[in-house]
């Protein structure tokens, strides 16, 4: 199997060399006539494929910065700055100065670098550059730059203050996120899946997971991480082969066994990230009984029955949710999780389902509020209470003379039996893929330790 390698200089030139001024005049003439570029064009890099990239990443407001601008950036990529660490690499918070460059405003940053030991390369790298680069939506996150200097390869994002869902929602010292704000993170998140698929050159996302959607200040998400997107079919193909990446847990079945991928693969995944939100657990957590391990396997049969939904839902909501919004969404995630992929509804129709949900009241779904009755109210109980008990007298002794037998039921009558806990049912754990890392880094097929090849 031979593997072409690409040469960086050819793909982003303005890496290794400035911008001339004659050529940032050819970037606005040709910008009016601009098809996005993809992935697969870089394959075998021609010097006009290199320059359509050059061009259209110049176009779409992207900065190149210089190492030694991000190390002031970042106070030289300071520990005390430190964000956080995917499989992609270490990520700081940074703050640029409105002075750095014409034009950018002075803003915080996420400044996320390019381990070249880690489990995503330089096509992820070069992957991110060009979606992010050319795709803008209020629900995908912002890519304000990029560094290519020499092995170096980092990226620059708008800065996003409440971390990733998968911190607000498992993260044990955390106040829990109400309902009216998993809803909201709901909905946003599946407008950015709907405005992907839907797109004039469809995008699979492929790694839509609770890490991978970042909060702002007031809990609107935004995708991030785009290393494993791919272009959608075109024209008559049904779906893009491809081999099987993306995390344990949230990955569709089907993509599992085939290497078949489609928007519906994207569906499943949502629906995964859907029951997260409702049940605050995680897709796979290993420290639970075996049989609840699995979060699909164990709670999905749940998901359409009414009287069962109350066992699955997250308590840290203490009952603080809309009852009626709650069977909805629970519906929904069931038929996004279905194991046949027509069986799945489509993003938009996810978001139609979902805009009402957000208005829904956080209702208080707890135990029965006793309420004092008045003094007046309780005399009258009292009188009442009284006279039903000569009555009964009566009643007794009528029973004694006539010979009868009187049979004590109150006890039992209002004996009370606590609902058993129905056997979920079994685990089965996902073999096709295996899990890097506690926090759910990338799993790579064998195809991947072949080289790099296109996927």
């Amino acid at each position: 199997m031979v593997v072409k390698k690409i040469k960086w200089s050819s793909i982003l030139p303005s890496c290794y060399k400035p911008v001339h001024p004659s050529k940032t005049k050819k970037v606005v003439a040709k910008q009016t006539s601009f098809q996005r570029i993809s992935i697969s064009d870089l394959s075998y890099p021609s010097t006009t494929l290199s320059e359509d990239l050059s061009i259209s990443l110049a176009g779409s407001n992207l900065h190149v910065f210089t190492l030694a601008e991000l190390k002031v950036i970042t106070q030289s990529f300071s520990s005390s700055n430190f964000l956080g660490e995917g499989g992609f690499g270490p990520v700081h918070k940074g703050f640029i100065d409105d002075k750095l460059r014409p034009g950018l405003k002075a803003q915080p940053v996420a400044v996320k670098l390019l381990d070249l030991d880690g489990s995503q390369g330089h096509r992820e790298w070069l992957t991110e550059v060009i979606f992010l680069g050319q795709l803008r939506h209020p629900h995908l996150v912002k890519l304000i730059g990029y560094c290519c200097e020499e092995e170096h390869r980092v990226l620059v994002y708008e800065y996003m203050p409440r971390g990733s869902l998968e911190n607000q929602l498992f993260r044990r010292y955390t106040v829990s996120l109400p309902w009216s704000s998993r809803m909201k993170i709901a909905l946003g998140a599946a407008k950015g899946l709907a405005f992907l698929h839907e797109a004039e050159k469809p995008v699979i996302y492929r790694d839509f997971k609770a890490s991978n959607i970042l909060l702002d200040s007031d809990y609107t998400p935004k995708l991030s991480d785009f290393g494993l997107a791919k272009d959608g079919p075109e024209g008559d193909d049904t779906h893009v082969s491809t081999r099987v990446m993306g995390t344990q847990g949230y990955a569709a079945p089907e993509y599992i066994m085939t290497g078949h991928l489609t928007a519906m693969s994207d569906v499943y995944s949502f629906g995964v990230v859907l029951l997260e939100i409702l049940t605050g657990r995680r897709s796979v957590d290993k420290s639970r009984p075996s049989r609840e391990q699995n979060l699909v396997d164990w709670a999905r049969p749940m998901l359409n029955e009414p009287r069962k939904l109350g066992r699955i839902l997250d308590p840290r909501m203490e009952g603080q949710y809309s009852e009626a919004g709650a069977r909805k969404a629970a519906a929904l995630a069931y038929q996004c999780l279905s194991h046949r992929p027509k069986q799945r509804p489509t993003m938009s129709t996810v978001v139609k389902t979902l805009e009402p949900l957000k208005d829904f009241d956080d209702i208080p779904i707890g135990p029965f509020v006793y309420t004092v009755p008045a003094a007046k109210d309780l005399q009258s109980k009292e009188d009442a209470k009284e006279g039903q008990g000569q009555k009964e007298q009566r009643k007794d002794s009528q029973k004694k003379e006539n010979g009868g037998h009187h049979h004590h039921h109150h006890h039992h009558g209002h004996q009370r039996h606590q609902p058993r806990t129905p056997k979920s049912p079994s685990f089965y754990s996902d073999t096709a893929l295996r899990q890097n890392g506690r926090n759910g880094m990338q799993m790579q097929s064998p195809l991947r330790q072949m080289g790099r090849a296109a996927a």
